[in-house]
């Protein structure tokens, strides 16, 4: 049996997770990069494989086309728009994700942001390196009303956190946990009463089909001149263009992005502005989120082996 591992951070702090797929005789395969892999490099390494514990490097069609002895795919995280799902489904290949094994982390990261665009933490931290200490008036966060899209256990974190601020929470998900929402004050809503009248909007939605491009220039045009756009969940549900557009015409306070539409995003508009705060798709880069990642992937990987009769 052998496995490829693609993230960087996979097993970081310690060996328990690769100890777990040794102990079973599987044999593993690294990423060799150091980066994220490209379709070609993934072609080179999934001829052989059993499994994959994937990141974010593009398992589609062409690159699984190539891995032929391939039956799980064991996600590291919970997106899976990297994932071909049609292709597996066809192809009698089990993928899994590690629900909730880096909640916390990320909602941690989307708060950090919200504080640090709305205080202009960083803008001010630069300024006095600079020996410039001017006050940089700002904008509040107690008692302003967020907006959460996607209304999972990412964005029910950020909902708890949004409540120790004392702020009125709204949320929009297809599927609706009242009982949380009624525990926590949250008031579900539409999409449209959330660009309208929040102050702070945190995406935590999957990309789909449904969502992509969803924050495009008609929708963010109707946000508040002092509202502030986070997105630590994926690239391509904000058009950055768009966005590059509504922070030109000063529509908007500012951002937030820790996720882009193509990573790493060193041509992307939205690196030109200093009320923008952007991140290197690192909101569930802690040791506590990696290590539980690790294991929770390798556990789903030897579990669907063992369903299918390999180990």
């Amino acid at each position: 049996m052998k496995v490829l591992i693609t993230p960087r951070s996979f097993g970081k702090y310690n060996d328990i997770a690769k100890n777990q797929l040794l102990e079973h005789g599987i044999e593993i395969v690294s990423n060799p990069s150091g980066s994220i892999l490209s379709e070609d490099e993934l072609i080179e390494l999934v001829s052989d494989v059993d499994g994959i514990i994937i990141g974010v490097d593009p398992l589609n069609e062409r690159v699984l086309s190539h891995a032929k002895k391939l039956s799980v795919i064991s996600k590291y995280g919970v997106g899976v728009d990297n994932i071909d799902l049609d292709y597996c489904k066809k192809h009698n290949i089990d993928v899994h994700i590690t629900k909730n094994a880096n909640s916390q982390a990320v909602a941690d990261y989307a708060f950090a942001l919200i504080l640090a665009v709305a205080r202009r933490v960083t803008e001010i931290n630069e300024a006095c390196h600079k020996k410039d200490w001017s006050k940089k008036v700002t904008v509040d966060i107690y008692q302003k009303r967020i907006g959460i899209l996607g209304f999972g256990n990412i964005g029910k974190a950020v909902a708890c956190r949004a409540r120790g601020f004392d702020m009125e929470v709204l949320a929009y998900d297809t599927y609706q946990d009242h009982e949380f929402a009624n525990n926590h004050q949250v008031r579900f809503t539409s999409v449209d009463e959330i660009i309208e009248t929040c102050d702070f909007i945190s995406i935590h939605l999957p990309l789909i089909p449904e969502t992509a491009y969803l924050l495009n220039y008609n929708l963010m045009s109707r946000m508040k001149k002092n509202a502030i756009i986070i997105n630590t969940a994926r690239g391509g549900i904000i058009n950055e263009d768009d966005l590059a557009r509504i922070l030109s015409e000063k529509k908007i306070y500012g951002a937030g992005i820790d996720v882009f539409e193509h990573e790493p995003a060193s041509e992307s508009p939205l690196l030109n502005f200093n009320n923008v705060i952007v991140g290197s798709h690192c909101a569930a880069s802690t040791e506590g989120a990696i290590e539980n990642m690790s294991n929770f992937a390798v556990d789903n990987l030897i579990d669907a082996f063992k369903k299918r009769g390999l180990l």
